[in-house]
């Protein structure tokens, strides 16, 4: 086999899901020759970040998404979310938040990811990103001066290179491009996996988020832009394969038990999917050449909705820093990138984890505790102000994308 021909970029992204789309577009903004690779074709709905489930976007991303020109699109489909409803089973303590006591329009937006990767697909056919798909990557290799990444078209033996300043993984949880880095992962599995799937009440979806803490898992509703909610029901894999497999009339009835009446009546279900859940994230961020964002560098509990409003501030910081740079592969920027990332990743990765081990646990009083906890929420105008501003994160300073301004000042 020859050895392949080059071809040059500045940057190039594995994976073509949604956060690492966003990337593409937000460093193609700044000018710099961007690539892409992704292993569906552009616009196939096999890609596995476009699927079945809605994502949860923050007021930081809806900026981000301002920023690129992108929300007008993304909005047609999304469903604002103005009041959020937490409760757990078998309690009476409520915690409640609403849009009229922050002075915003909105906490989030609800948006399937089928809607979302479509609007970021096209938005790639305009830009000059240098879209590679279907392509399957063989190798990544670095040295101190470039990485070269080596890759081929499905069906075909033929070997293409492309030699860039900077790779960056955005391909997942079992990333290539970390295991080329030889940047280890953590994880913990929660022995539980989230059956999701979209239903429908005898009322209109109001613009309400529940999360409900039950004895199985938590169990979320979100709204959606046709009035019907998205369910994220989170259980043990055997509970879960029950309810993705039994008849639509069973799995409404123990919906409506599990969750109650505060949604109206269940009377629709759609196509249900099975999700497994974990916790992983890497101690680095970066090695030689190469940097992570999104759940190639850390995948969260879906519990508060936050793991791609995370991954969306990896990018967002990871392109301002590349907007400001002679090279974007630089170990200086490297390093800052991952020190400005510590704080938020470290912040979001103990909340959800927190929240999961808090509503889990049975041991004597924490119940109680629990419950209290909910009521004192309810009534304390600067804890509800904190959560308000989860989607912003945890860290000192938000991107510049976050704050609705270009990456490159």
């Amino acid at each position: 086999m020859t050895s392949p021909a080059s071809a040059a970029c500045d940057v190039a992204i594995v994976g073509g899901g949604m956060v690492g789309a966003t990337l593409a577009l937000a460093l193609a903004q700044g000018g710099g020759r961007v690539a892409l690779f992704e292993a569906v074709a552009l616009g196939d709905t096999a890609q596995p970040s476009f699927d079945d489930r809605s994502t949860a976007l923050g007021n930081g991303a809806r900026r981000l998404f301002q920023a690129l020109g992108l929300w007008i699109e993304i909005a047609a489909e999304a469903a604002p979310i103005r009041q959020i409803h937490v409760s757990e089973a078998g309690r009476f303590g409520v915690a409640r938040l609403d849009v009229r006591e922050h002075g915003i329009d909105a906490f989030g937006y609800t948006v399937a990811n089928r809607h979302l990767g479509a609007v970021l697909w096209r938005a790639l056919q305009r830009c000059a990103v240098q879209v590679h798909a279907p392509a399957r990557v063989q190798q990544v290799s670095t040295s101190a001066t470039s990485a070269v990444i080596d890759y081929a078209h499905p069906g075909s033996e033929a070997l293409h290179r492309v030699e860039a300043r900077l790779v960056v993984g955005a391909d997942g949880v079992h990333s290539q491009v970390r295991q080329a880095a030889g940047i280890s992962v953590e994880a913990h599995d929660y022995g539980q996996q989230a059956l999701v799937a979209n239903v429908r009440t005898d009322r209109i979806a109001d613009g309400i988020a529940y999360e409900r803490f039950t004895a199985s898992g938590p169990l979320a509703l979100l709204p959606l832009f046709d009035g019907s909610y998205t369910v994220v029901w989170c259980c043990a894999p055997e509970a879960a394969s029950l309810l993705r497999d039994a008849p639509d009339e069973q799995v409404l009835a123990r919906l409506q038990a599990d969750f109650g009446w505060r949604a109206g009546g269940f009377t629709r279900l759609g196509k249900r999917s099975l999700y497994p859940l974990s916790l992983s994230y890497t101690q680095a961020l970066s090695a030689t050449r190469i940097a992570l964002v999104g759940n190639a560098a850390q995948a969260l509990h879906p519990v508060a909705a936050q793991g791609f409003n995370l991954g969306l501030r990896d990018a967002a910081t990871l392109a301002e820093l590349v907007a400001a740079a002679d090279d974007p592969g630089d170990p200086v920027l490297l390093t800052t990138y991952a020190r400005r990332r510590a704080d938020d990743r470290r912040g979001m990765m103990r909340f959800t984890d927190g929240l999961i081990r808090l509503f889990g646990s049975s041991r004597p009083g924490v119940p109680t505790l629990r419950n209290l906890g909910l009521l004192l929420f309810d009534v304390t105008p600067a804890a509800k102000q904190a959560l308000s501003r989860l989607s912003f994160g945890f860290g000192r300073s938000l991107p510049r994308l976050i704050r609705g301004l270009p990456a490159r000042a």
